[in-house]
């Protein structure tokens, strides 16, 4: 688990094979699982891999190339009628994310996730017919990566040292 969580990359190009009905199952199942307050797993997903729709949502999103060539788009969503903490629920999503990210990567397949389109959401929920309850919070590109280069930025993280700071008070 360590090695494919710190072997994770955002992969934004992709090849033209489908995802598998089994592999999108695999991931959603993955994400189910994240953990949300009081278990209200506040998610819910539209699964897009029809090319026109894809291509209507790339023309909100400065990354439409990346849209407009992912075989699958996972929009993922917060219910607020099954919300009952905003910013639980939103801390929530990110891990579900997360784990859709991680799914994929242990599938050999490469995902991003866009949140850029966001300041299109509420068009975006309009071409995806989502129900009014449904607020968007990501879009997840996933496809075939086109080579194991496809991978975008290098494993490099700012040092532990920057990251972590002990209370001056502790012995």
């Amino acid at each position: 688990m360590i090695e494919m969580i710190c072997s994770r990359r955002s992969v934004r190009r992709y090849t033209a094979d489908p995802i598998s009905d089994e592999a999108v199952s695999a991931m959603l199942e993955c994400a189910k699982f994240a953990p949300s307050g009081l278990n209200n797993q506040p998610w819910r997903f539209i699964v897009i891999d029809d090319k026109e729709i894809g291509w209507q949502l790339s023309t909100l999103t400065h990354y439409s190339e990346i849209v407009a060539s992912a075989p699958l788009l996972i929009a993922v969503f917060l219910d607020t009628a099954a919300s009952y903490h905003r910013e639980k629920d939103l801390t929530a999503i990110g891990a579900c994310i997360q784990n859709i990210l991680l799914a994929a990567h242990s599938m050999e397949l490469g995902a991003v996730w866009l949140g850029e389109i966001l300041k299109n959401k509420s068009e975006v929920s309009k071409i995806l017919n989502a129900p009014s309850e449904f607020e968007l919070f990501a879009v997840i590109a996933v496809g075939h990566p086109v080579s194991a280069s496809a991978a975008s930025g290098c494993a490099s993280r700012k040092p532990l040292e920057e990251l972590v700071f002990k209370n001056k008070y502790s012995k």
